[in-house]
């Protein structure tokens, strides 16, 4: 039996408790609550008489065009204050049932392996980014998820910086949440591995719901396949570094290239 797993068999009752009802409450001001949206925005999309197909998810949208530098000042402030939930979790890993490592050792989310964790990560991307893409492609086709436009901000000279900002800071929050935090916690209150791998993928696909059931569906795969990962390297890190690369060809790319393919 390996320390982790002693530690799991131990847990007291009580502390158990705490501790899944501290990932309920984590998961409620965070990316549980955002599936909580999804799934009500997906209802509100059913609703209407125009196919799923047919309709436009906008992502990363200008607030105030008509003046730049206000602009800036609330893409700014929708870059830094998501990242909030990451900033959370890693301190009540720090402050409560502290793991082997501290909050960023043990979860893998530092510099102590970069070469292995940008080789990992450029692999995983090259491995699912070409698929991800088809599979959008196919699932609108299928009528079962909408048009995703995923980079709809105004011309300036801090466009392309703020998209590739918003990238870095989907993959911490994400990675950081659904997995660093979320298995570590699981593992703490005495949960199964399969659960958190099922149920981190599930709460991932739902938190996409809003883009259709190709998005849910994509990413609830994508959300096994990283838990899988996840449990064999220890490591965040790669997967941030993934997450990061995906949405980077995803924002910048789309900017880029949409005015010159009406495919997308």
């Amino acid at each position: 039996m390996t320390a982790g797993e002693m530690e799991t068999a131990t847990t007291p009752s009580g502390t158990s408790r705490m501790l899944r009802i501290e990932i309920l409450v984590v998961l409620g001001i965070s990316l549980g609550q955002s599936a909580v949206y999804s799934v009500l925005r997906i209802i509100n999309r059913l609703t209407y008489e125009v196919p799923l197909n047919q309709q436009t998810t906008t992502i990363n949208s200008s607030t105030t065009p008509d003046r730049p530098w206000l602009d800036l000042a609330y893409q700014v402030a929708g870059t830094v204050f998501p990242l909030m939930p990451a900033v959370l979790v890693l301190y009540l890993l720090w402050a409560v049932h502290r793991p082997e490592g501290g909050p960023f050792g043990s979860m893998g989310f530092d510099l102590a392996k970069p070469g292995r964790d940008l080789a990992v990560g450029f692999a995983t991307f090259a491995g699912i980014g070409v698929a991800g893409l088809a599979f959008y492609l196919v699932s609108r086709e299928l009528g079962i998820n909408t048009n995703v436009a995923p980079a709809n901000l105004a011309a300036a000279w801090w466009t392309v910086p703020i998209l590739l900002l918003r990238a870095v800071m989907n993959g911490i929050l994400e990675e950081v949440v659904m997995l660093g935090y979320l298995f570590t916690r699981w593992r703490q209150s005495g949960g199964g591995i399969v659960a958190v791998l099922v149920g981190s993928a599930l709460v991932r696909g739902g938190y996409h719901l809003y883009q259709g059931f190709g998005g849910f569906i994509g990413n609830a795969v994508m959300g096994v396949l990283f838990g899988l990962i996840y449990l064999r390297t220890k490591r965040v890190m790669p997967l941030v570094v993934c997450h990061t690369l995906l949405d980077v060809f995803a924002f910048v790319g789309y900017a880029l290239l949409a005015p010159h393919l009406a495919w997308l």
